[in-house]
């Protein structure tokens, strides 16, 4: 079903404007947090005939949202949970330096510590293939109606596909990834080693300083905000209400279920509520009594005018945890991941270093002017899989744990959610992502 096939607008639902809570009757289903997981999650209630509200804290794409200033990739690269083999113990020291692609802020805070313990559980190979398993059968589902929902002439023009390449500056680096490729085929996933001369044919403008590099021509990316953007136009039309600048304050909890949902622009008494709030998650969830093992992780990116010897796709600058990807007149770079509380405040010294790797793979790169320099939080599980399902409450289910990867999961776990509520079969298999898979998961 297109959006244009999608149930009619029942009376009494805001079609086309934002709205305030409260204006119009209670809905089905309210999902709390309007980033891309939460949009989702609206796109696929709404196809199966439910009223939805979706509440976002700030304007709809905006810059509080870790769909503002992300790379934005999706299709099937980047499956590799966050848990890897070899990164089991923190005495490794290196993910406690500061220079680090992926730095731990220490910190006595009993939460981060019960999510240390449950990472250090998951960085093992047989926990890491199974990650890898939930999350290629998600982001190869998602890819699929990505393409379907790009159909639409309006939110055509923020997706593009034209291949990623992984690009290895070390030796080691490349023959880990190599060895690997036949095995990551055999998932489904259609990686190739480059040699030189394809490298130098498909980035003609482009020059390497790497050991080598693999090729997955389903690599795709997302245009944002310029997607969320137009992705919620669309569901506005199809009689999704979305309300912006409307703050979750509380929930009525009677009887194992949620009675009433409060904001700061009225209440609302739905039938079902859905936690889809990145970051936020946690504090929403625990508002009904649901303590969730997550923590926010901070990404940077750094947007800056096309430089004349950029990249013409997306390239991911692996062993830097790294990503560049083409926008039109601009080049955005994006990584690090730091694990150091709600803080979004930019660290000059991370900025440098991500600017620093840059330069190693592509020593050539000119300088160009920076538009701007941003950092988000986005919500990551121990284990690197999200939590999708249901919770101890009878109508409340949570959407949320994507992680650095959420553009590329998110298609598919709001398809899940609405199966959920529905009764209906799975599309993908939601036993990897049960809610209370961790000790602390569910109070």
């Amino acid at each position: 079903m297109t959006s244009e096939e999608a149930a009619p607008v029942p009376e009494g639902t805001a079609a086309g404007e934002a709205g305030g809570v409260g204006e119009y009757s209670d809905p089905d289903v309210v999902v709390v947090g309007g980033g891309v997981a939460g949009l989702f999650c609206a796109y696929h209630l709404r196809r199966g005939g439910a009223t939805v509200t979706v509440l976002e804290r700030g304007g709809l794409g905006g810059p509080q949202s870790c769909s503002y200033g992300n790379t934005g990739f999706v299709g099937t690269h980047g499956a590799a949970p966050l848990a890897e083999p070899g990164m089991r113990s923190l005495r490794s020291l290196s993910m406690l330096s500061a220079d680090a692609p992926f730095y731990v802020k220490l910190r006595a805070d009993r939460e981060l510590l019960c999510w240390l313990r449950h990472f250090g559980r998951a960085c093992t190979p047989t926990a890491a293939a199974a990650g890898f398993r939930a999350l290629i059968g998600m982001k190869k589902r998602s890819l699929e109606i990505l393409l379907e929902l790009c159909e639409s002439p309006s939110i055509a023009t923020t997706f593009e596909s034209p291949g990623i390449v992984l690009a290895y500056k070390t030796a080691q680096g490349f023959a880990d990834a190599s060895r690997a490729v036949s095995r990551t085929v055999a998932n489904g996933v259609p990686l190739r080693v480059l040699g030189p001369r394809e490298l130098d044919e498909l980035e003609p403008k482009t020059r390497f300083d790497i050991y080598g590099a693999l090729y997955n021509p389903e690599g795709a990316y997302l245009h944002v905000p310029e997607f969320v953007v137009e992705f919620g136009r669309t569901l506005r039309e199809m009689g999704v209400e979305i309300c912006e600048h409307t703050d979750l304050t509380g929930f009525e909890v009677k009887a194992g279920k949620i009675e009433r949902l409060q904001t700061n622009r009225g209440d609302l008494r739905p039938r079902d509520v859905v936690i889809t709030a990145g970051a936020w998650s946690t504090e929403c969830a625990r508002m009904a009594g649901i303590d969730l093992t997550l923590q926010p992780i901070k990404g940077y990116s750094v947007t800056m005018d096309m430089p004349p010897s950029g990249p013409s796709r997306p390239v991911l600058l692996s062993e830097g945890r790294m990503a560049m990807v083409p926008l039109g007149d601009r080049l955005r770079i994006g990584g690090r991941l730091e694990l150091a509380g709600m803080s979004t405040a930019v660290s000059e010294r991370r900025v440098r270093g991500m600017l620093r790797t840059v330069n190693e793979y592509l020593p050539d790169l000119e300088e160009t002017p920076t538009r701007e320099t941003w950092s988000g939080l986005r919500p990551c599980t121990p284990d690197g899989v999200p939590l999708i399902g249901r919770t101890g409450l009878r109508n409340l289910l949570i959407a949320v744990g994507y992680g650095h990867i959420g553009m590329g999961l998110a298609p598919a776990g709001g398809e899940l959610i609405s199966q959920i509520l529905a009764g209906q079969d799975p599309t993908i298999d939601p036993n990897p992502l049960q809610p209370d898979r961790f000790d602390s998961t569910i109070s």
